[in-house]
C-alpha cells in the first residue's frame, strides 16, 4: 500500500512506544519462568505477534488487557512437537531455535518475507555438535530433533548478537554448565546486555568472562511482572525529525536503558542538532546539521533514519562497518542509498556502508519501501525536507513494529493520505 506525504513541520510532544527488543525478552522469560507474569506496556506489533506466538506453540497461554500481557508458561515445553511461525521477525527465530531445543521439543520453524533466506550457519555449526539435529537445505522450514546439551559454544560475534541472545536463553535450563566463546569481537553488544538484564529481572545470572560469557546450568526462570522500557530505536525517527523540521519531544525513554540505540541522541549532537534532555524526554529542535563519520557497529538499526540526517547535513557523511544491514528485512544499504536517490539527495554504497553527501533541500518523489518498516519510517522523515511531494510503498511494512507510526506523526502535524483511506 502506497502512502502520500505532503512537506510540513513536525512540532509537539510523542509518547515513545515499548521498546519491542525489550518486549521480546520479556515475554521470553515470562514463559520460561513456569509461572503467570504480567509483562507490561506491550504493543502488538507483527514481530511481537511472531513471539507471542511461539511460546504457545511450546505450550504457555497468553492474553491480552490493553497493553498489559499476561503469560502463563506453567505448560511450557510440555507439547514435544510443534510448529513455530516466526513471520518475518528475525529476533524471534534466532531466539527460539536454542529455547525450543533446551525444551527438548522436535520443532520446526516457518517464516516469510526474507526471513526464510536470513542466515542460520551459526546454529547449524554448533548445535548439532550439542546434541540437536538440524535439518535445513538453505531455506526456512528448518527442523530441529534432540535435546540441547551443555557445553563450549564458539560463536563470531560480528554475525549478529541474535544468536547469542538466543543461547543465552537456554543455557541455563540444562543440567550442566556452559562457555560461549567469542571467536570475533562483539558488534550490538547493546542488545546483549538488554538480554541480560531481563534474564537478571527474572532470576537467572550469566557471568562475562574474558573470552565471552560462563552460564551456569540447573537455573530457574522466576514469574514476576516486568514493565517495558520505551523503545529509542522507534523514537530515532522522531527525534530526528525535529532536528530537521520544528520541535519534537518523545517522553517515556529511560535514559539509563541498555538499548544501543539510545545512542541516537549523542549521534545527533553529534550532526549538530539541538538537543535536550528533561526527566524522561528528549527534545530536538530544528538545527543546521554538519556531515561526520559514524561507526555503526553497535547501531545498526539507526543507519536509515542517521542516513537522512546526512542527506541534508553540509558536507559528506561516511556511515562505516554496517555491512550486516545487507541481510536485514531489505538489503538496507542498498534500500538507504535508493531511498536518498530517489528523493534527488546524494548516497553511494560502499563495502560496509555508505556515502553521503548534503544538499540543502530534497527534491520528493517515489520511494520504494522494499516491505521494510525502517526504510518506509526514514522516508516519511526524509519528506519534511523535499520541496514535492514524497509518495512511499509498502506503507503497511510499518505493522512490522510500529503499527501506529503515521497516526503519530499526523497528531505532530505530519500532512498525509493516511486519513483519506480510512
Amino acid at each position: 500500500m502506497d502512502i502520500t506525504i505532503t512537506p510540513s513541520q513536525l512540532n509537539g510532544t510523542v509518547c515513545a512506544p515499548p521498546s519491542k527488543s525489550d518486549v521480546h525478552r520479556a515475554v521470553i522469560c515470562a514463559a520460561l519462568s513456569g509461572g503467570v507474569c504480567d509483562v507490561a506496556p506491550v504493543a502488538m506489533s507483527d514481530d511481537i505477534k511472531a513471539t507471542v506466538g511461539c511460546i504457545e506453540a511450546l505450550g504457555a497461554k497468553t492474553s491480552l488487557n490493553g497493553d498489559v500481557l499476561k503469560v502463563n508458561g506453567t505448560d511450557i515445553f510440555k507439547k514435544k512437537t510443534a510448529v513455530l511461525d516466526c513471520c518475518e521477525s528475525g529476533s524471534t527465530l534466532r531466539f527460539f531455535i536454542p529455547i525450543a531445543a533446551a525444551g527438548g521439543v522436535n520443532a520446526t520453524f516457518t517464516g516469510k518475507g526474507r526471513l526464510p533466506e536470513r542466515p542460520l550457519n551459526v546454529y547449524l555449526d554448533c548445535l548439532p555438535r550439542a546434541g540437536v539435529k538440524c535439518v535445513y537445505e538453505n531455506n526456512l522450514p528448518l527442523t530441529i530433533e534432540g535435546r540441547l546439551k551443555s557445553g563450549i559454544f564458539d560463536i563470531a560475534g560480528n554475525i549478529s548478537s541474535q544468536f547469542i541472545t538466543g543461547l543465552l536463553f537456554a543455557l541455563p535450563l540444562l543440567r550442566g554448565d556452559s562457555k560461549i566463546i567469542l571467536t570475533t569481537k562483539l558488534q550490538s553488544e547493546g542488545y546483549v546486555d538488554m538480554t541480560l538484564g531481563c534474564m537478571r529481572r527474572f532470576g537467572v545470572s550469566v557471568d562475562r568472562a574474558d573470552y565471552g560469557y560462563f552460564v551456569k546450568g540447573n537455573q530457574h526462570y522466576a514469574a514476576r511482572s516486568y514493565r517495558t522500557d520505551g523503545d529509542w530505536s522507534q523514537a530515532a525517527f522522531f527525534m530526528t525529525a525535529g532536528a530537521l523540521s520544528g520541535s519534537v519531544t518523545v517522553s517515556g525513554l529511560n535514559v539509563l536503558s541498555s538499548q544501543g540505540d539510545k545512542k541516537i541522541a549523542d549521534l545527533l549532537m553529534g550532526f549538530g542538532a539541538n538537543v535536550k534532555y528533561d526527566g524522561d524526554s528528549v527534545i530536538v529542535k530544528k538545527s543546521e546539521l554538519r556531515a561526520r563519520d559514524i561507526n555503526a557497529s553497535q547501531i545498526p538499526d539507526l543507519v536509515p533514519i542517521l542516513a537522512v540526517a546526512a542527506s541534508v547535513a553540509e558536507g559528506t557523511t561516511r556511515i562505516y562497518k554496517a555491512e550486516r544491514l545487507r541481510a536485514k528485512e531489505s538489503d538496507r544499504l542498498k534500500s538507504t542509498a535508493d531511498m536518498i536517490n530517489s528523493l534527488g539527495g546524494w548516497a553511494q554504497e560502499t563495502s560496509d556502508g555508505l556515502l553521503i553527501t548534503g544538499v540543502k533541500q530534497l527534491k520528493g518523489g517515489t520511494v520504494k519501501g522494499y516491505n521494510d518498516h525502517r526504510i518506509v519510517m526514514a522516508a516519511s522523515v526524509a519528506a519534511l525536507r523535499c520541496e514535492n511531494e514524497v509518495t512511499i510503498t509498502d506503507s503497511e511494512s510499518i505493522n512490522k513494529s510500529f503499527p501506529n507510526y503515521f497516526e503519530e506523526y499526523t497528531k505532530l502535524g505530519g500532512k498525509t493520505d493516511v486519513n483519506l483511506r480510512r
